[in-house]
């Protein structure tokens, strides 16, 4: 039975996105040249309600590649891929083509 995880309040489950460790000629990167801290945001909570009871949203959508930072998240697998779990606000901003 598959099982799928589905992020609670303000929660963001990230997969990260592996860069190529070797370009299509078969030369070797360096590990600082492919390390962009960037994922693709699987699933969003329903976000947060303030103090008065207005309903805050996440800020970012599934589908979105997003800037992750060094640190902090929860790191977890589920079946035989890895996931991270953050905070919305701790979601360093979006990544778009040009």
């Amino acid at each position: 039975m598959a099982k799928r995880l589905l992020p609670l309040l303000n929660r963001v489950l990230v997969e990260k996105i592996v860069p190529p460790s070797k370009t299509n000629a078969g030369i070797l990167l360096p590990e600082k040249s492919t390390k962009l801290n960037s994922g693709k945001v699987v699933a969003v909570g329903a976000g947060l309600h303030d103090k008065q009871g207005n309903h805050i949203p996440v800020s970012v959508n599934e589908g979105d590649e997003v800037l992750l930072p060094d640190y902090g998240g929860t790191e977890f697998k589920l079946g035989d891929k890895e996931y991270h779990l953050y905070r919305d606000e701790d979601i360093l901003g979006t990544l778009h083509d040009d």
